[in-house]
């Protein structure tokens, strides 16, 4: 056992400031960074997707010594899209800081993280943050932590845990809830010292290994990372690697190095209870074990929920075709989807018989965000309307529901009911606070939600804040949502004039500007009323030889509307796709020509 070393997860609900926390435990335990790494914020978020979205999406390990002891940090994705993430990293841990905002208090996620870690009998600081912000309720917080604890069945040794209060941007911590008395972060470093145990392996026992994490190296091939249950891990060692099958197969390790503050230490020899880094095994993969050569014993298999939602990946076929993308091939298109189960356990690709990909993620946005990865790194493809995946039990169909927290000013709380209503959400609880905000908890079918934030930010003015997590699979109510509103569709292939686009801007939203080069069959706005209406935006002002006298210049253009990724993902429906290259996000119909389509719809061919 090895006293000189904690292993510690930091867990929290998205936004609750697990990120800022990390970089004031490394800037404070004066770990080694490079100047300009030093000098940023989100050091832990190196992914420019990231730093854009201010989420984490990947989890990563990184190390701090203090008072001679080295902690290993490993921080989660805090969004419930990536808890695939969440659920094998924390195996490498052997206790967690919880982080709760001061004034939001647990939320949906926080219930999630902390079921599992509560599962894997990790022990459990927890941490309220954000104690500098307006409106904090430090107490109140704890409160509804306990009773969280509670509620998920935490044993009374583990439901009675120490509370750190703390400002992560500022980088302070103390027990109480008075920034005055804190002078810097240490009080956290003392909690994991005096609270989080030791780990349990020992290192005379045969070695145990189990891959929590996959890396590549162009030089070294395959990285696998996890912690070392039980023995030892020696350079240039035999070992077996024992796969998710049971195969065996005899191995030797290349190279081993261990987490040394944001960079890798090598080393020759590791002992049991530190987290490693290893290569020489190339086809291992995430919760496999490494095991001893004269007596392997492979350890529990990492259990993952399944995905929720679906979409359909298919080579881009439109007119634009070829002109963006570097990688536009089926072959390259399906290596990419295969490649990246490799490292993201929550993710299922299948193929299909017309040549298309069925993807399977945790979510919109887990699938958003490998659309998005994929897109900046030179693919070109396209992709269906998501979709949820039903079960079927007994023969009945069961569908998945969502538990939706929504915190909204009390003037919108009214449209945000009416709008859940529609969507067949049923309110399970309402509250209102002292500065007159609701929040409202309703459990929804997860089919009813795709497509409903951007409807939400408009119904709140931007002002309310909703986070959705997994509920269960309960009987499907077999309605189906439809767009209430179409398309408007370009007429003809060409770039669009002002003059064609201010003719039909008052027909609905439009989603391009002039001068934007567009093809027949691409959607170019959203109609004001149901159908589609297809548009002719390339039009330009026929010339005469009469002078003009200021013709048109009282006209006013409307500023389209900009359409992300995200945007565009929730926006179509069955009869549309998006079109994805590296420069540009279209949404276009699956076909393109108005009378085919029209032809195949009364004979009744999808």
């Amino acid at each position: 056992m090895n006293t000189n070393l904690r292993n510690v997860a930091i867990i929290a609900h998205v936004d609750h400031g697990k990120t800022t926390l990390v970089d004031a435990l490394l800037k404070q335990s004066h770990t080694e960074m490079k100047k300009d790494v030093a000098e940023t914020t989100a050091i832990m978020d190196s992914n420019d997707l990231e730093r854009e979205r201010g989420i984490t999406i990947f989890s990563k390990n990184a190390s701090v010594s203090y008072k001679g002891i080295k902690i290993n940090i490993i921080d989660t994705p805090g969004h419930a899209d990536f808890g695939g993430e969440v659920e094998r990293v924390l195996s490498m841990a052997d206790g967690a800081l919880l982080l709760v905002d001061a004034k939001e208090g647990p939320m949906p996620q926080t219930r999630f993280v902390l079921s599992h870690a509560l599962k894997l009998g990790l022990k459990i600081i927890v941490v309220i943050n954000k104690i500098d912000k307006k409106g904090s309720r430090p107490d109140w917080v704890q409160g509804k932590t306990f009773d969280l604890f509670v509620e998920l069945g935490a044993n009374e040794e583990t439901a009675f845990f120490p509370t750190v209060y703390a400002s992560g941007k500022d980088g302070l911590a103390g027990y109480e809830p008075n920034l005055s008395k804190m002078t810097d972060i240490t009080p956290i470093f003392d909690e994991i010292i005096r609270f989080i145990p030791t780990p349990s392996g020992d290192s005379n026992k045969p070695l145990q290994m189990l891959v929590s994490n996959i890396g590549k190296d162009s030089y070294k091939g395959r990285i696998a990372i996890g912690k070392i249950y039980n023995g030892k891990l020696s350079l240039n060692q035999e070992v077996i690697h024992i796969n998710r099958d049971g195969q065996i197969r005899k191995c030797k390790l290349t190279s081993i190095t261990t987490f040394n503050g944001l960079s890798k230490k090598e080393e020759t020899e590791v002992e049991a209870g530190e987290i490693v880094a290893v290569t020489g095994i190339s086809d291992i993969t995430i919760g496999e074990t490494i095991a001893d050569i004269n007596k392997p014993i492979a350890l529990p298999l990492l259990k993952i929920e399944e995905p929720t939602v679906k979409m359909t990946f298919l080579v881009n076929d439109s007119p634009f075709a070829g002109k963006e993308g570097e990688f536009k091939t089926s072959s390259q298109i399906r290596e990419r989807l295969y490649k990246e189960l490799e490292t993201d356990v929550a993710l299922k690709v299948d193929d299909n018989s017309d040549g298309t990909w069925t993807v399977s993620g945790r979510g919109e946005l887990h699938l958003a965000i490998l659309i998005e990865r994929m897109r900046r790194e030179g693919y070109e493809f396209a992709v269906s309307r998501p979709k949820v995946i039903n079960k079927i039990i007994d023969g009945k169909v069961y569908t998945p529901y969502e538990k939706v927290y929504i915190e909204v000013p009390e003037n919108y709380s009214g449209v945000v009911i009416q709008h859940m209503g529609v969507r067949h959400g049923k309110m399970d609880n309402m509250t209102k606070n002292d500065e007159n905000v609701v929040s409202l908890e309703f459990t929804v079918p997860t089919k009813e939600l795709i497509g409903f934030r951007s409807e939400f930010i408009t119904d709140t003015k931007g002002l309310g804040i909703m986070n959705t997590a997994f509920f269960d699979y309960l009987l499907d109510d077999g309605f189906e949502r439809k767009r209430d509103r179409g398309s408007m569709v370009a007429h003809e292939t060409g770039e669009t004039r002002l003059y064609g686009l201010t003719n039909i801007q008052d027909q609905g939203q439009l989603f391009v500007g002039p001068a934007v080069k567009v093809y027949k069959g691409q959607v170019v706005g959203q109609n004001s009323r149901s159908g589609d209406l297809h548009v002719n935006v390339c039009k330009e002002k026929a010339l005469s030889n009469m002078r003009s006298k200021g013709d048109g210049t009282a006209e006013h253009f409307n500023a389209p509307r900009v359409i992300t990724l995200d945007d565009a993902l929730e926006y179509i429906d069955d009869t549309e796709l998006v079109e994805v290259t590296p420069l540009n996000v279209r949404i276009r119909k699956i076909i393109l020509d108005e009378q085919e389509a029209r032809r195949k719809k009364s004979m009744g061919i999808k």
